[in-house]
């Protein structure tokens, strides 16, 4: 017999079978993204000191790329060519933005007339969640497409404790150490979207491994593992005379031990993140990206720090290579590295085109999709890597690095796979010198094509950052 209640459950049933069809047809995305994280401090990159298991199980089960790199060595231009797939010359983000773009009457998001990733997803049907470190303004509430919105109230940080945080629209002290509260949002939004598809951008504020937080003993669970540690993966060299900022900590085991601890702390929250996708059963239908903002010297070099802690700016490998790691069960290949050399303006377009979604991106957009590399597939890539910031440009292929200053220099020219770290320069050497009219060449081409006037840097473009260089410098 045909009841009204059986009607019902029949209908539920049909109207929950074709929700979770269509959630099973949107992968969930989980975006990890750490602030001033070098690819030479992860086990699955080679160090021998720093304990990141959970990151090097990413690697083992997913693919990891050997050579990716920044396009900008600062947070905030580098979040933004992440989510916008463009240079700083076009989003016009040069360097980290002022605290009066974050929070106050003049606030507001500096990507907001651009095409995001996450407002592209919430268009097609994602629940958008940030938790951590936004730094790209109008921090006090959701912007460009989220609707969980857990956030770091400033940019920069001075403490993993009792920090301020922005959970709904306010602003409060954080009891906790910073690291853990920013995993608890991030699983408490993947709780609260089971059965729907989501995008968490989970941006910790760690390890920085700057200023303050490494003038003082990091203090959670790996700070007694980490204290008579000699951090032998640390170069040891002498201070750069280049180095501006952060010159007590070359050389400083007590600084590399705290950075090495804030880096295992963020291991512990992504281990944690990683269970809680396995233990709801969604690990199957969830493409998480692993990938830091810019690097961190670590004595390379003689410096410390990115490349706006040095006068000149630098360009030395050890900020401007990060790690990059896609995972994904049963469709991207376990334990697989690939060697092609990407940027974080190919971030987006990569996403997109990997989970099948066609909208429209911001036009102009020097990124280039590497979704066949994640099916297996061999492709066409052209291994060259461009940088900016400020007055600084440079241009890396496999064998050579040219960094240009404008208008003055100093220039700086290296053969990385005769000197990877950088300690002879041949801008002057007459035998490179027509490699370097090359490379020179291929630089003004590209930023010709790409740039937007508004934003260019080296003729009188403004910066929605902070401007980094003064006539002093």
């Amino acid at each position: 017999m045909v009841t009204i209640r059986s009607i019902r459950r029949a209908l539920f049933l049909v109207v929950s079978l074709v929700a979770t069809t269509q959630a099973a047809e949107k992968p969930n995305i989980v975006f990890i993204l750490t602030d001033n994280h070098g690819a030479w401090t992860l086990g699955c990159y080679g160090n021998k000191d720093i304990q990141t298991p959970n990151i090097d199980r990413l690697a083992k089960e997913g693919m990891r790329f050997t050579r990716a790199f920044c396009n900008n060595s600062v947070c905030s231009p580098s979040r933004a060519t992440f989510l916008t797939g463009l240079l700083p010359s076009q989003h016009g983000v040069h360097a980290y933005i002022p605290e009066s773009a974050q929070i106050g009457s003049k606030a507001y998001c500096v990507i907001q007339e651009f095409r995001t990733l996450p407002q592209i997803l919430a268009d097609s049907g994602y629940t958008c969640g940030l938790s951590g470190k936004w730094h790209l303004g109008a921090n006090l509430h959701p912007q460009i497409g989220f609707s969980y919105w857990f956030a770091k109230a400033g940019g920069h940080t001075t403490t993993f404790y009792n920090d301020d945080m922005i959970w709904q629209g306010k602003v409060y002290k954080e009891p906790k150490y910073t690291t853990d509260a920013i995993t608890d949002h991030a699983i408490d939004f993947i709780q609260q979207n089971t059965n729907k598809p989501f995008f968490l951008y989970l941006a910790y504020n760690g390890p920085y491994g700057l200023g303050k937080v490494v003038r003082e003993e990091h203090k959670n669970r790996w700070t007694d593992y980490y204290a008579d540690k000699e951090m032998q993966s640390f170069p040891r060299e002498k201070v750069s005379p280049w180095l501006k900022a952060n010159r007590f900590a070359v050389d400083n085991v007590k600084s590399m031990r705290s950075y090495a601890a804030a880096i295992s702390g963020v291991d512990d929250g992504i281990g944690r993140v990683m269970e809680k996708l396995r233990s709801l059963g969604l690990d199957k239908n969830t493409l998480v990206i692993f990938a830091t903002d810019q690097g961190l010297n670590a004595g390379h070099g003689g410096y410390w720090g990115m490349g706006d802690h040095s006068r000149p700016i630098n360009t030395h490998d050890g900020t401007v290579q990060i790690p990059l790691i896609f995972w994904k069960p049963g469709e991207i290949a376990a334990g697989k590295t690939t060697d092609i050399m990407v940027e974080n303006h190919d971030f987006m377009p990569t996403v997109l085109d990997y989970i099948g979604n066609n909208s429209s991106q911001n036009t102009n957009s020097p990124g280039k999709s590497f979704a066949s590399v994640l099916r297996g597939q061999t492709i066409s890539w052209d291994n060259v890597i461009y940088h900016e910031f400020e007055n600084t440009r440079m241009i890396r292929t496999e064998r050579l690095k040219l960094t240009v200053r404008h208008p003055f220099g100093p220039d700086e020219l290296y053969d990385i796979q005769k000197d990877p770290g950088e300690h002879e320069n041949l801008i002057f050497v007459p035998e490179y010198a027509a490699e370097k009219r090359e490379l020179q060449k291929k630089l003004r081409t590209f930023f010709a094509k790409y740039v937007d006037p508004k934003y260019d840097r080296w003729n009188g473009g403004v910066t929605k950052g902070n401007a980094i260089l003064k006539e002093e410098d």
